[in-house]
């Protein structure tokens, strides 16, 4: 701001350059949604790698088609991942603990539904900093490895010095909602809360003699369309995600081994991707075993689940070995697996670079569902079906890059893959990065800082190589001046930004003409 002018001399003022950096978004932050054995329900929860979610979500599980997806996203390249776990009728396991004194027993639940909580062991002791005070007490919980001789425990967390007395700052509810991964005090309470510390147990450190749950904890059933259509308002289903600051990849697993996801929910979730600016990976049904089935069942599903181009489509599934059968071949929907490539491709090449090709390797693949000639994909590609392929030296790959509505007979703009992606990355970046814009005043001077932050992003990504043409002038335009924004638009309080680019588009067919020559005729 200008320096006010009291005395002679020299004044320095700083003066804005009007340089507001744009960073870009990320691209392959991958949404799951579905079943797993323990974790949070319907609350997003960010993920690195899978040992964190073995963590918190319980590891590999029979009847989780979800947990395998994700172990396929993370061996095929993935690094980030968001993970929504429903569930369908399952309980919590409770624990009611006798009072020291009295009839009130203090109840405790697992942090959340599920069976694992029955594997649950509790142990109260009252070698607290102050003995004799009757609201404190040192709370134990292990949870154990089940048809272990003797017992073992896998997790064990210790509190010491908590109360029941809610108005103290070590009032175990609040502990253990702020510290422990696995027990609650459920909320809202059911009985009278008790005014005495409960009764000591499990005091020798033997887990066999560790209280136990007064009431088990199921699984419930398995999922259907209804908890993955969830509620918009309420944020549940897929629409939990709403949650998360943002996801770029959204991953649906089957609802079971042998049930696929519903038509219903695929449109669901394909209207909800177009309105977050993300990408739904659609795994084509398990019914497609022979190319004569997919060619006919593709016109089936696009009547059911009308084609858009924030989707793709793969086709076959993926046998890959299952740790918890023997390691014996089992097919898998490939949705995890080739949401990795595109994770592993975004690192590597960018998000302009297709998903697909010799590099496009997919990770732990032993084989393909349904084995395809060129032949037989020339019948699929045309109709925007992106089949994963064998071959002799790359093995397993993608192979292919078009949306759902990349069909030929479409004709559209958006029918690559990356066309859409890198559009959506723009679009995704510009939109926080040019927050500041809003209340500044709307003439030449905003619109000169717009250009030049706007321009110097999109000239980086030129430089990256994700734009065709040999200049600048060829790759892309800002335009913000007025001529985009007349005074009514400023009456109004509107200001428009034109952005366009050229795409790159991947080559699809290389053609190599071959001629022979006769030698020179006079």
């Amino acid at each position: 701001m200008p320096v006010t002018l009291a005395y002679p001399g020299v004044y320095i003022e700083e003066v804005p350059s009007g340089v507001r950096t744009i960073t870009g978004v990320a691209t392959s932050i991958t949404a799951f949604v579905g079943r797993a054995r323990h974790g949070p329900v319907n609350d997003p929860v960010r993920i690195q790698n899978f040992g964190d979610y073995e963590r918190i979500f319980g590891g590999l599980w029979e009847e989780s088609t979800m947990s395998y997806a994700v172990q396929h996203f993370f061996l095929n390249g993935g690094t980030d991942s968001l993970i929504v776990r429903l569930i369908n009728g399952a309980t919590v396991a409770r624990f009611n603990l006798s009072p020291a004194s009295g009839t009130d027993n203090l109840t405790l639940d697992a942090s959340n539904e599920g069976a694992w909580g029955n594997n649950l062991r509790i142990s109260i002791d009252h070698a607290t900093r102050e003995p004799l005070q009757p609201d404190e007490f040192n709370l134990t919980v292990v949870e154990i490895i089940p048809g272990t001789n003797p017992v073992q425990a896998v997790r064990r967390e210790t509190f010491r010095n908590v109360s029941i007395n809610r108005t103290v700052p070590r009032y175990v509810g609040t502990v253990l909602a702020q510290e422990s991964l696995l027990l609650r005090v459920p909320d809202p309470y059911a009985g009278t809360f008790p005014t005495v510390r409960p009764a000591e147990v499990g005091t020798g450190g033997d887990l066999s003699t560790f209280a136990t749950p007064s009431s088990p904890g199921s699984d419930g059933e398995a999922l259907v369309s209804s908890q993955y259509e969830g509620s918009f308002d309420n944020k549940t289903g897929i629409y939990a995600l709403r949650k998360a600051d943002m996801f770029n990849l959204l991953c649906l697993p089957p609802f079971t081994r042998e049930t696929d996801v519903s038509e219903t929910v695929w449109t669901k979730a394909l209207a909800f991707c177009r309105d977050e600016r993300a990408f739904l990976l659609i795994d084509a049904p398990s019914g497609w075993r022979s190319i004569e089935a997919a060619v006919s069942g593709i016109g089936t599903f696009s009547a059911a689940v009308a084609r858009d181009d924030h989707a793709a489509i793969y086709f076959p599934r993926v046998r890959i070995p299952d740790p918890l059968r023997e390691n014996r071949l089992e097919e898998f929907a490939p949705c995890g697996a080739v949401a990795g490539v595109f994770a592993r491709t975004d690192a590597q090449r960018g998000v302009w670079k297709a998903p697909a090709g010799q590099d496009a390797t997919l990770f732990g693949v032993r084989a393909l569902a349904v084995n395809l000639t060129d032949g037989e994909q020339g019948q699929l590609n045309p109709l925007g079906v992106n089949c994963l392929r064998t071959f002799p030296v790359s093995g397993n790959v993608v192979w292919g890059a078009r949306t759902y509505r990349g069909a030929d007979q479409l004709a559209s703009e958006w029918k690559y893959i990356p066309v859409r992606r890198l559009a959506l990355f723009i679009e995704e970046t510009l939109y926080r990065s040019l927050q500041w814009v809003v209340f500044e005043p709307n003439d030449e001077p905003l619109w000169a800082q717009i250009r030049l932050n706007v321009g110097a992003f999109m000239q980086t990504l030129f430089r990256q190589g994700a734009f065709q043409g040999r200049s600048p002038r060829e790759a892309y335009l800002v335009k913000c001046d007025r001529e985009t924004t007349t005074q009514t638009d400023i009456n109004m309080g509107v200001v428009n930004i034109v952005v366009g680019f050229a795409p790159l588009k991947p080559a699809e067919f290389v053609i190599i003409k071959i001629q022979q020559l006769a030698g020179q005729i006079e």
